[in-house]
């Protein structure tokens, strides 16, 4: 426990708790819902052979999300600090499952993120204006670069803006939702096409519900935690849910799987099929803010926890220095720039940069999803004091995500014997566990300097 404690720079401060039912379901709500609703489906829609199918898909990601965020509640509630899984990995696993952690989100989880998100941007800002064959890729450059440099500048964006782009974003879903159901489009037949795993179509889902594991952070900040946090995750889960199972009605009444699996613009491609080419250029502008929006607060939090690596490591020293100037980690965000620059340039050359992105991160991130939810049982064991907030019928949920967390893993490796997908994207999906895996010689090299 000691080691933990030198791993994280001591104690934190307890957080206040400020944080009421309806504010914590806001936030988890704001937290989740980004820009992969508008490109996810397409490929979740590829992957499911029946309409039932895919929107059963989304119900069980919903359903997985939930017992996710209640086992993340219970670690919150313990050690309701800002370092998230480094915190929970090294006060119940070690210094070097933390370490690795830092490393993988630095250099493949985070990074890997920040670039899927910034192809979404480039997918829909090239419906509006196209830079040439590479231009989705040359977009995602851009985004990444301007909103690193803003960053770094130390440049915040005002409270007013960050609730303009979530309004502008929960009113396109639910436009589309609507628009789609009430097109008055003839029930669509399944898809044509062969349809892939329903495992692979289950990483996309749960992609798109990705974040939930931050927004259980809040158990720290709530108001009568043991009481109120149960019900923030089962109403912003069962809120998210329901948006998203609307707003793919809305997709399959307006497309149907057959179009939806040949559109690398959903939304946009949904509204013009129901409204007409000037909505669906509302609609693409609308998916840029959300992707512009979500790529910030990726990059604001990935670096932070680059600077906590540093700040621990003496080995990584140079990116754990504080710019007073701004009051940012620049190092920190100069080398994470510079990852998930390289990231696009490598993905481009990929049939689907989007997808090549949640190859290369979707074997690594369960990986510690796995770990993390381990540390539950850890930390059980040692007959602590009671938390805020317990998960309940324990062991039975940490026992079900745990094995999803394997059955996830095996699923976003499978890349590699799918006839259709392996040669596209299995190697780059072997290429974000090799990366994680660089990272054990170097903590070695790193405790001993």
């Amino acid at each position: 426990m000691d080691g933990a404690k030198a791993a994280l720079g001591g104690a934190a401060a307890a957080p206040r708790q400020l944080l009421s039912v309806s504010d914590g379901v806001i936030l988890m709500c704001g937290m989740v819902i980004g820009a992969g609703i508008f490109r996810l489906p397409s490929l979740v829609a590829a992957n499911t052979s029946t309409e039932l199918a895919f929107l059963f898909a989304w119900l069980l990601g919903g359903g997985v999300s939930l017992c996710g965020a209640l086992i993340y509640a219970e670690l919150a509630s313990r050690y309701p600090e800002t370092g998230g899984e480094y915190s929970f990995l090294a006060r119940g696993v070690g210094r070097g499952a933390a370490f690795m952690f830092a490393w993988s989100r630095m250099t493949v989880i985070q990074t890997g993120a920040i670039a899927a998100v910034a192809f979404v941007f480039g997918d829909y800002a090239s419906e509006m204006l196209r830079l040439g064959d590479k231009s989705p890729a040359i977009y995602a450059a851009i985004a990444v670069v301007a909103l690193t440099a803003v960053n770094v500048l130390g440049t915040r964006e005002s409270k007013n803006l960050q609730k303009a782009a979530q309004f502008l974003l929960f009113a396109g879903l639910i436009f589309i939702g609507f628009a789609g159901l009430l097109s008055g489009a003839p029930g669509r037949s399944p898809t044509t096409g062969a349809a892939g795993p329903f495992g692979l179509a289950m990483i996309f889902v749960l992609f798109a519900y990705g974040g939930w594991n931050e927004a259980a952070y809040l158990a720290g900040e709530i108001r009568d935690a043991r009481r109120n946090m149960l019900r923030i995750l089962v109403i912003g889960i069962v809120t998210i849910t329901a948006l998203y199972l609307l707003v793919n009605l809305g997709y399959l009444f307006a497309l149907g799987l057959d179009g939806m699996k040949q559109s690398k613009a959903v939304a946009a491609d949904a509204v013009r099929a129901v409204a007409g080419e000037r909505s669906a250029v509302v609609i693409a502008i609308v998916v840029c803010i959300a992707a512009l929006t979500t790529m910030n607060a990726a990059i604001f939090t990935g670096a932070r926890t680059t600077y906590a690596l540093g700040r621990d490591f003496a080995f990584f020293r140079h990116i754990g220095t504080w710019r007073e100037s701004g009051s940012t980690p620049a190092n920190a965000l100069l080398l994470q720039g510079g990852i998930a620059l390289v990231l696009v340039w490598a993905a481009s050359s990929t049939p689907d940069g989007f997808s090549a992105m949640v190859a290369y991160t979707a074997p690594v991130f369960w990986t510690f999803f796995y770990l993390t939810t381990a540390t539950l049982f850890v930390f059980r064991d040692r007959n602590e004091d009671a938390p805020a907030f317990r998960v309940p019928l324990y062991p039975h949920i940490a026992i079900a995500f745990a094995v999803m967390c394997i059955y996830m893993f095996y699923s976003s490796i499978d890349y590699v014997r799918n006839p259709e997908y392996g040669p596209k994207f299995g190697n780059i999906a072997l290429a974000g566990l090799i990366v994680m895996a660089l990272g054990i010689p170097l903590y070695f090299l790193a405790r001993r300097k």
